[in-house]
């Protein structure tokens, strides 16, 4: 009895299957081109990882026409069919979807709709509607049928991918030529301090998109470069607003943060920066004599005053410390000057030599109180050693003593 119900479930779930497999309409579009060679199957072997296809949406949802037809009848214009769009035609084409609100949000309430309206104001766009079929378009940095979701890494736009996209255009000279605009701006950005950063894994690292905008792909202009730098270094831009190369800079045109710190090959900046010697940024404007170099000499003096103080407090502590002697409470403090030099390298944006030398000062005071009591702790450990060395000398001769007392009374007379 267990058995006859159990065929007959079998049978029942086999039926009910076989109903929804024929409910289930085959699109035309997959079973055909999976039948094709060449460029026209590629389109079926891509589209199965595609963001789309994942969430339920097929051929005719882009291209239109009837995925049940299986005649040439299902491209026809009355079926709604489209075909493939041109170049020029791409954006409104993603947008048909991409800007409708209401649809996009069926599927993730967080997605934006402007994608369109933001391209439009791009150089990319712009230059798209006059006829330039060689600028970006969305399938040129999304892909075409195997389009993923920007956080997968597999994604030409997830954030480690960026720069590469985008130099697939940018990087090469004869796709840019007639443009005007130089082509190693990837090769430098790779040697930046953002590429390192992104490298070791943190996402918040800036890519090109960062700088530049996405769809809204527009350079940013002298008057707003500080600004887009500001997005992220927010102290550095507050301190360079009230100091005296901004309206300096303004007056002449001249780019902010770049001005110092390059766009795209932004690297890791040093204390040698600072001052007027051979790797010196100031002396790339300030000349002898001039009130620019005279404080810059002052800031890199006063840098240098305090890293010079700090490694004497480091080593006199360390030595101490490998010697025994308990120094925690100094290096504790020696660490507080650590940070006054941090503070000191944050406000050389202030070009102003009174405010680092406040904060230089500040962090030597520290230094040499740590220095002084490195040396408190080896003249202690040395009187301790002198301690040790007279208390090892008193045992040795007790000790001589009292064998020698033994030896006296062991060799006494013999009766």
């Amino acid at each position: 009895m267990q058995m006859r119900y159990s065929l007959a479930a079998i049978v029942m779930l086999l039926g009910t299957a076989g109903a929804f497999a024929a409910a289930a309409p085959e699109s035309t579009c997959i079973t055909c081109h999976s039948m094709l060679e060449g460029k026209l199957a590629e389109p079926v072997k891509k589209f199965d990882s595609d963001v789309h296809h994942q969430v339920g949406l097929g051929c005719a949802d882009c291209h239109g026409g009837d995925p049940a037809d299986e005649s040439m009848g299902s491209m026809s214009p009355a079926k709604g069919f489209r075909g493939v769009p041109r170049k020029t035609q791409v954006p409104e084409f993603c947008a048909r979807c991409h800007s409708d609100i209401a649809y996009m949000h069926r599927f993730n309430p967080k997605m934006r709709a402007d994608q369109l309206s933001q391209y439009l104001t791009s150089v990319h766009g712009k230059r798209l509607k006059q006829g330039d079929t060689k600028v970006a378009a969305c399938v040129d940095c999304h892909g075409v049928h195997n389009i993923l979701p920007a956080s997968d890494t597999r994604s030409p736009v997830h954030p480690v991918n960026v720069a590469s996209t985008c130099a697939h255009c940018h990087a090469s000279e004869e796709h840019m030529r007639g443009y005007n605009i130089p082509t190693d701006q990837a090769a430098k950005y790779e040697k930046s301090v953002h590429a390192e950063i992104l490298a070791e894994g943190d996402m918040s690292a800036p890519t090109c998109a960062t700088c530049h905008g996405n769809h809204g792909a527009t350079p940013p202009g002298v008057s707003s470069v500080a600004n887009v730098c500001g997005t992220c270094h927010v102290v550095f831009e507050q301190l360079f607003n009230q100091s005296p190369h901004r309206p300096a800079f303004a007056a002449m045109g001249l780019p902010g943060c770049v001005q110092c710190h390059s766009n795209h090959e932004i690297v890791k900046p040093s204390d040698d920066w600072v001052g007027v010697g051979p790797d010196s940024v100031c002396a790339n404007c300030h000349s002898e004599g001039d009130k620019g170099y005279v404080t810059a000499q002052k800031i890199a003096g006063d840098i240098t005053q305090l890293k010079t103080r700090l490694a004497s407090a480091q080593e006199i502590l360390d030595t101490a410390e490998r010697s025994g002697m308990e120094v925690s409470g100094a290096k504790v403090e020696l660490a507080s000057a650590h940070e006054s030099l941090i503070k000191a390298r944050v406000n050389v944006h202030t070009f102003s030599d009174a405010t680092v030398q406040k904060l230089t000062e500040e962090g030597v005071q520290t230094a040499d109180k740590s220095y002084q009591a490195g040396v408190t702790a080896l003249h202690e450990r040395d009187v301790r050693r002198k301690g040790l060395g007279i208390s090892l000398i008193a045992i040795v001769l007790a000790i001589s003593g009292l064998y020698l007392k033994i030896r006296q009374i062991e060799s006494g007379p013999k009766t």
